[in-house]
């Protein structure tokens, strides 16, 4: 700690604590029946917008799209190191989680291994 040079006092630090993250790693259901995913891919396979889309909302989707790449019928999502991420819906990736967690893919690692390999 340093003394402030007019005062003895610090002001506090404000930390404030939130209900939710602000991201999301894991898709926890699909609301419409339809995989996270569908209103990119669909975008991609017809350049046609969803129905009812605000101006906003598809500038969004068109900027997201640049990031996608749709090879058939697979959606894969490019990394900034050139990688190809294949995008699934919730139960392929319950299915992936619990292959990877009970140890048919290899043994046991740490986080970042273990998500790198999923």
């Amino acid at each position: 700690m340093i003394q402030h040079p007019d005062k003895n006092y610090i002001d506090p630090i404000k930390v404030e604590i939130h209900d939710q993250q602000a991201y999301c790693f894991h898709v926890d259901g699909e609301l419409d029946g339809q995989p996270w995913y569908y209103d990119i891919k669909k975008f991609l396979e017809t350049r046609e917008y969803p129905e009812n889309a605000t101006n906003k909302q598809k500038l969004t989707l068109r900027r997201m799209a640049n990031h996608f790449f749709l090879n058939g019928e697979i959606l894969y999502r490019r990394t900034s190191d050139l990688g190809l991420l294949r995008c699934v819906d919730v139960t392929e990736a319950t299915r992936l989680l619990e292959e990877v967690h009970a140890g048919t893919c290899g043994p046991h690692m740490n986080g970042f291994t273990l998500a790198k390999k999923i």
